[in-house]
């Protein structure tokens, strides 16, 4: 269950997701440079107008996709907070997929796993991008790029995974669903 998993936020404190018992967790790896960066907007607009239903967000910088996360967890968050407004709390810079992966991100993929790209212009630059690298990429559960999405709900199940291009609104109405607003 989530609640078992401890992360470490950007300062340094070890945050225990316990803490977040009978709330809606969103839980993604996000980057700095990606073409998905923008993401950010509609992350900070869902906190803002849920955090207050019982909306959390785990926000997760990861440099293991394309090295768009260069930096120290305290230039990641000046940009965050320059650039996008953020006020949801960022964790320290971690690895979602290999051997130094959080444990959380472990378990998350053991929970939900890859289903594909849906539709969107991307999607068919990054099949043959990981169709290149392994012919089997799309039947492993690994995070295949920045702003992969989990949603958690208030019991600590996992309920939805997106990849990066889901529509952020789909994300929404499953957020909204679960937390009966």
């Amino acid at each position: 269950m989530i609640y078992d998993y401890t992360v470490t936020t950007g300062k340094g404190d070890e945050l225990k997701l316990s803490d977040y018992k009978g709330k809606v967790i969103l839980v993604v790896n996000t980057a700095t440079g990606c073409g998905f960066t923008p993401q950010y907007e509609p992350i900070e607009k869902l906190y803002r107008d849920y955090h207050d239903k019982g909306l959390e967000v785990l926000d997760i910088p990861c440099n293991q996709f394309g090295g768009q996360t260069p930096g120290t967890d305290e230039e990641i968050h000046d940009f965050c907070t320059l650039h996008y407004n953020t006020t949801f709390p960022q964790m320290k810079k971690s690895d979602v997929n290999g051997e130094n992966e959080l444990p959380l991100y472990t378990w998350l993929k053991s929970q939900k796993g890859f289903e594909g790209f849906g539709e969107h212009p991307l999607k068919n630059v990054l099949v043959d991008m990981f169709s290149k690298q392994d012919p089997d990429w799309d039947k492993k559960p690994d995070i295949k790029w920045n702003f992969t999405k989990f949603v958690v709900d208030r019991d600590g199940n996992v309920v939805a995974r997106f990849e990066p291009t889901a529509d952020m609104n789909d994300v929404e109405a499953c957020i909204k669903e679960l937390l009966g607003v």
